[in-house]
């Protein structure tokens, strides 16, 4: 069952950007039977109004965008477009934290609701893409949520509904470059999937054959010429480069712009620290760091202790380089404070920062400290995780 959610979970993204792309292609008029003529994606004074707010949303300036969504939910009642934008909006407050499950409830009913209107436009038109899109994207970004609250059951049906509506959607790339993104994504993942999970194959027997090396090109073009979706893309690429890809400094290149453009947006503060620290400019991310370790304790929205966790590991990390073991196992303490309080315990960052003040315990004679460190890493780390191995064979060298 985890598998089979696990294939839906990263195929939901497609639907996610898809819908998200779609979101400003309806009509000016409330009236159902659309034609592409008439999508407001293509209203430049639409346009303006929609990426205001949008930018607003992912500057975390949730107040304003959703400010301007409820105009749009005023002028196209009968449209899942704000809908879904608020849906988007309570998503962002969710995305840093994803533990966070005080915006479930409402998460979910704002999707259903543009499920809903999606829907009617369907009904009444099969061949309406733009409702296809709307009804992949809510029920893709429902998949994602009830996945990571390990609701398989919900999240398989969801999924399925995501994929079916995605597979209806595609291959308007002729009309906009925010139409290409949907299409990107499937391109990419639907080769990636069964290269890396082989027994999932089954899964996407039925969907047409990707191109990897395409969706990688179309997720280019989106992220330089599109205007709703050019953020959309731009996130999933600095994940591709940095994870899949294997280029690093492409990753570090656009989360520094989308951490300048929006600059209060905790998620891509973190990914910019993260990325610096990622090819070696250690000074910069513990710089980057500290900003986001002042913000949390200023109580900015959306700086909480997931970000807290990875600000503090870099700046320990750059502490040790330099030998100052004081600072370093300051922060790494805070690593550890942060872990905990996001129930983090089994992270890469709390492990190696329990293995790292295990260390420093030990050179400073204290034995018994260190030995309780690698114990709580042989506690919280998997018996094939490579920490558990390092404690363990710590542990027998210094005979802790």
């Amino acid at each position: 069952m985890k598998l089979k959610i696990f294939v839906f979970s990263l195929l939901i993204p497609f639907s996610i950007v898809a819908s998200f792309a779609q979101q400003n292609e309806e009509t000016e008029s409330s009236n159902l039977n659309l034609t592409t003529s008439e999508y407001l994606l293509l209203d430049k004074g639409l346009q303006f109004r929609i990426t205001e707010a949008v930018n607003s949303l992912y500057n975390f300036d949730f107040e304003v965008a959703e400010r301007g969504f409820k105009v749009i939910q005023y002028q196209y009642p009968e449209h899942p477009l704000p809908y879904f934008l608020m849906g988007l909006s309570t998503w962002w407050k969710i995305a840093p934290d994803l533990e966070n499950k005080r915006y479930d409830a409402l998460f979910i009913k704002q999707m259903d609701v543009a499920i809903e209107k999606a829907e009617k436009i369907y009904k009444k038109d099969p061949t309406n893409k733009e409702a296809a899109f709307f009804l992949s994207g809510a029920y893709g970004f429902q998949g994602r949520l009830y996945s990571e609250r390990r609701s398989w059951t919900k999240a398989t049906f969801a999924g399925k509904s995501a994929m079916k509506y995605l597979n209806l959607s595609r291959g308007d790339d002729e009309l906009n470059p925010e139409l290409i993104l949907g299409d990107a994504l499937f391109n990419y993942f639907s080769v990636w999937i069964p290269e890396n999970y082989p027994l999932l194959k089954p899964v996407l027997a039925f969907f047409p054959k990707g191109d990897k090396k395409l969706g990688l090109q179309q997720l280019e073009e989106v992220a330089k010429n599109a205007f709703y979706a050019r953020v959309e893309a731009q996130y999933f690429l600095f994940r591709l480069y940095a994870s899949e890809e294997k280029q690093p400094y492409k990753a570090l290149e656009i989360t520094e712009y989308l951490n300048n453009k929006y600059p209060n947006n905790p998620y891509f503060h973190r990914s910019h620290a993260r990325h610096l620290y990622a090819v070696g400019r250690i000074n910069e991310a513990k710089d980057v760091s500290q900003e986001i370790l002042n913000r949390i304790d200023d109580k900015w929205t959306g700086y909480e202790s997931n970000s807290g966790r990875y600000a503090a590991f870099y700046i320990a990390q750059f502490n040790e380089r330099i030998n100052n073991k004081k600072e370093a196992k300051k922060y790494y303490e805070k690593t550890l404070s942060y872990g905990a309080e996001s129930e983090s315990q089994e992270s890469g960052y709390y492990l190696y920062s329990l293995i790292a003040l295990g260390k420093i315990a030990n050179e400073q004679k204290d034995k018994k400290k260190a030995k309780q460190y690698f114990n709580q890493v042989k506690k919280y780390a998997k018996r094939k995780h490579p920490a558990h191995k390092e404690a363990r064979d710590y542990i027998k060298k210094n005979k802790l």
